[in-house]
């Protein structure tokens, strides 16, 4: 199959609201050789390159729990005393694409240690499956709240960055779905447990290894630590 040939049957699959995953899979080809393509045909679909117009954008209720937040800000939280999830935080991102459609990308982020976990999209689709995706992607929250795209990027990047600072890289999707948000911005979030990293081990976790790696980053003693189970996307 030839460049052209491949672009023509990512489009089509595209058009189906196949993700990435699904594309390469069903062409037998990489996820890497899929991407480059994903992102060529999304810049065709939202005005020469640049990210569609944001349809709606939203973040799990308890979001703020344990984090350093600028009230300047003015960023609301509906359930600020939530800790059932605390420390693991879902943003949904919709924009338009085409005239009858949206593209959604979601996050999973560890705010107090890992970073960016795991990833949703871009998938295309059209607002009824918007409605349901949303309704799915956050029924391990007691609820979700719908939130400006400044607060949604300075919980993921910031997310990404403090992870990096400890020594943990986001999850190895993150390139193709972090154009959804925009430009990075400077945090205005203090992120950890109260500035503090805190590791609760997830189902698919390597505990020993963050440990190690908390360890060489902060010391022995500069991190709590705790094996639980955490939402997932």
């Amino acid at each position: 199959m030839d460049n052209a040939e491949l672009l023509t049957r990512v489009r089509e699959l595209r058009a189906q609201g196949r993700s990435p995953k699904e594309i390469a899979r069903a062409l037998g080809v990489s996820p890497s050789t899929v991407a480059p393509l994903v992102r060529a045909i999304a810049a065709e679909g939202d005005g020469g390159g640049r990210a569609g117009e944001v349809f709606g954008c939203w973040v799990n209720t308890g979001w703020s729990v344990g984090l350093g937040v600028d009230a300047t800000r003015g960023w609301t939280d509906e359930a600020p005393g939530a800790q059932d999830t605390a420390g693991m935080v879902s943003v949904l991102v919709a924009r338009r694409h085409g005239w009858d459609k949206v593209s959604i990308c979601g996050y999973l982020v560890d705010v107090y240690c890992l970073g960016v976990k795991n990833v949703l999209g871009p998938d295309v689709m059209d607002e009824v499956s918007l409605r349901k995706t949303r309704e799915f992607f956050f029924s391990d929250y007691a609820g979700w709240q719908e939130v400006p795209l400044e607060l949604a990027r300075h919980l993921v990047f910031g997310g990404v960055e403090y992870a990096r600072g400890l020594g943990f890289e986001p999850h190895e999707d993150f390139p193709q779905v972090s154009g959804h948000l925009g430009d990075q911005p400077a945090p205005p979030i203090t992120f950890g447990r109260e500035g503090r990293p805190f590791y609760m081990a997830g189902p698919r976790d390597d505990a020993r290894k963050v440990i190690r790696t908390l360890e060489r980053a902060v010391g022995s003693d500069g991190f709590d630590a705790f094996v639980g189970a955490r939402p997932t996307i």
